[in-house]
C-alpha cells in the first residue's frame, strides 16, 4: 500500500482508475499498512494504530498529519471517487504509550474529520473483541466526526451501535454460503437510535442487493497470477473466477442509486428453516486459510431463501440438491430486489434456473433482479391494464431501458417474465470476457398520454 501502487502507470498499478462508471457511489478505503513505515509490517509492530499518512509511503504528500492526508483526499477524490477512508487498526500504537486512549482517538478522528477523510475500517488489533473500547470511539467520532462512518466487525452485537458492521473475510471458494448465513445471524440485531445498523457484506454485489447490505468492493481488475508469479490465492482462477465477475460490482452499485442499504431493526425479515450446503473439493493455492490442505473438502451451508421487509419468494423447486440460494427485499423506499445465488458444489460453480413468485405491493415500484430464472413472476395488488400501463427494462451495467411489455406474459395480477429474457436484458451491456450473472432494474409505469 503505497503512493506509486495508487497513482503510478505500472502493469499492476494506477488502482485509483479502478471502476471508473461507478467511482463516484465509492469510498476508496486504504487497507493495511498506509499508516506504518515500509518494510515493517510483522508482528508485532510498534506502528500499527498510528493513524497518520506514512511518508515513506507517501512521499509527495508532505506537512502535518492533517496536511498530508488532505493531500491524499484531494488526489484520490480528483480522480472521482466518492471519498476516502483507510484501515485502522484496532488499538493505539505502542510507541504512544505515555497519551491516554480518549485524548489519542479524539486527536486522530478529528484529523480524520478536518481532512476530509470519510471511513474507517476497524479491524484487528489488541481491541478486535473489545466491544467497550470499540463503542468509545463510536461516540468519540459522534462527538467530533458525525460524517465519518467507523465500521466493526467480529462480535454481531456490536451492529447494535455501528453505522457499518463488516460480515468478516471468507474464502471465495465458499464465500457465499458463509456470507448469507452471517447476514442472517445479524438480522435480529436491533441498531440504536443514532447508529445506522448497515451490513457490510463486502465482496457480494447480488447478495449485497438481495437482502440490503452494503457493498465492501476487493476483486479488481488485475487478472491471472500475482506479480511475483504465484497464483492469487484471495482470488483463484476457479470456481466463479471474481476477477472476471466486474460487471456485477457495477450492477449492485448501480442498484444502489436506485434503492439505498439499509439498517437492521430486528423485524421485518423471513428466514427458510431449510439449508442448503455447498462444498469445494480444494487444490492448491485456492485460499488464503493456512490450515486448509490440498484435496480437503470445504464446507458451508446457508437457509435456501431469506428476505427482509416481505414474504420469503415462492420457489418452483425446493427439492434438487442443486437449486440456488434466493433472496429478496422490499427497501424503505418501496423497491424491490430478487436474486438468485448459485452454488459452489465440488469443483464448479452451478447456477440452476427455478421459477420465482414474488408479491409487488406497489405498481410502480422498481424491481431489481440479479442472477439467472428459469422465469420470474410478479403478483400485482390489481389487474394491469397496458393501454395504461407499459413495461421496461434495463441492464444496470448500461444506461438505456426497453420495453418488454410485448415480450411478457399478463394475466390479471400476474406478469410473468422468461429467464431467457431476464438473462438477454440483464447482460445486454457486459463487458467483453465477463462472466458476471445478469442484473437488471424492471419498472411498470404509466404511459404518457397523447394529446
Amino acid at each position: 500500500m503505497n503512493e506509486r501502487n495508487l497513482f503510478g502507470k505500472g502493469k499492476y498499478q494506477n488502482w485509483v482508475n479502478c471502476y471508473p462508471t461507478i467511482r463516484e457511489d465509492l469510498y476508496f478505503v486504504l487497507d493495511d499498512s498506509w499508516d506504518i513505515p515500509k518494510d515493517v509490517n510483522d508482528k508485532p509492530n510498534p506502528f500499527l494504530g498510528t493513524v497518520e499518512l506514512n511518508e515513506e509511503r507517501f512521499p509527495s504528500f508532505q506537512g502535518t498529519p492533517k496536511e498530508r492526508l488532505q493531500q491524499l483526499v484531494s488526489c484520490i477524490k480528483a480522480k472521482g471517487w466518492k471519498g476516502v477512508g483507510g484501515w485502522i487498526c484496532a488499538q493505539k500504537a505502542d510507541n504512544q504509550h505515555e497519551i491516554d486512549e480518549n485524548s489519542y482517538w479524539t486527536e486522530r478522528i478529528r484529523t480524520a474529520d478536518e481532512s476530509g477523510f470519510d471511513y474507517w475500517k476497524v479491524d484487528w488489533g489488541n481491541n478486535l473483541h473489545n466491544g467497550k473500547w470499540r463503542k468509545m470511539l463510536t461516540d468519540i467520532g459522534k462527538q467530533y466526526a458525525p460524517r465519518l462512518y467507523i465500521e466493526h466487525a467480529c462480535d454481531n452485537k456490536f451492529i447494535e451501535f455501528s453505522d457499518v458492521f463488516r460480515t468478516y473475510d471468507v474464502e471465495n471458494i465458499i464465500a457465499q454460503p458463509v456470507t448469507i448465513q452471517r447476514i442472517c445471524d445479524l438480522l435480529p440485531y436491533t441498531a440504536s437510535t443514532d447508529a445506522k445498523g448497515l451490513i457490510n457484506c463486502e465482496d457480494e454485489p447480488y447478495i449485497a442487493a438481495g437482502l440490503g447490505c452494503a457493498i465492501g468492493i476487493m476483486r479488481h481488475p488485475f487478472v491471472g497470477n500475482m506479480p511475483d508469479g504465484n497464483q492469487d490465492i484471495a482470488f483463484p482462477p476457479v470456481g466463479r473466477d471474481m476477477k472476471r465477475r466486474l460487471d456485477e460490482i457495477v450492477r449492485g452499485v448501480r442498484w444502489h442509486r436506485i434503492a439505498e442499504p439499509f439498517g437492521v431493526n430486528g423485524k421485518d425479515f423471513e428466514i427458510d428453516k431449510i439449508k442448503l450446503e455447498d462444498y469445494w473439493m480444494l487444490k492448491e493455492k485456492e485460499t488464503w486459510v493456512k490450515s486448509r490442505k490440498a484435496g480437503s473438502k470445504v464446507t458451508a451451508s446457508a437457509p435456501a431463501r431469506v428476505s427482509r421487509g416481505m414474504p420469503l419468494p415462492e420457489v418452483s423447486d425446493s427439492i434438487s440438491e442443486e437449486r440456488p440460494y434466493i433472496l429478496s427485499s422490499r427497501y424503505p423506499n418501496g423497491a424491490i430486489a430478487i436474486a438468485s445465488i448459485g452454488r459452489s458444489l465440488g469443483r464448479e460453480y452451478i447456477s440452476k434456473r427455478i421459477g420465482v413468485t414474488i408479491h409487488i405491493p406497489q405498481v410502480e415500484a422498481p424491481i431489481g433482479v440479479f442472477g439467472y430464472f428459469q422465469e420470474l413472476t410478479l403478483i400485482l395488488t390489481d389487474t394491469l391494464n397496458t393501454k395504461k400501463y407499459k413495461v421496461l427494462a434495463q441492464d444496470l451495467a448500461g444506461n438505456s431501458p426497453s420495453d418488454i411489455t410485448k415480450r411478457i406474459k399478463i394475466e390479471g395480477k400476474k406478469i410473468t417474465i422468461s429467464g431467457e429474457l431476464l438473462a438477454h436484458i440483464g447482460l445486454m451491456k457486459a463487458s467483453k470476457n465477463d462472466y458476471s450473472d445478469p442484473g437488471l432494474v424492471i419498472q411498470i409505469l404509466k404511459k404518457r398520454s397523447i394529446k
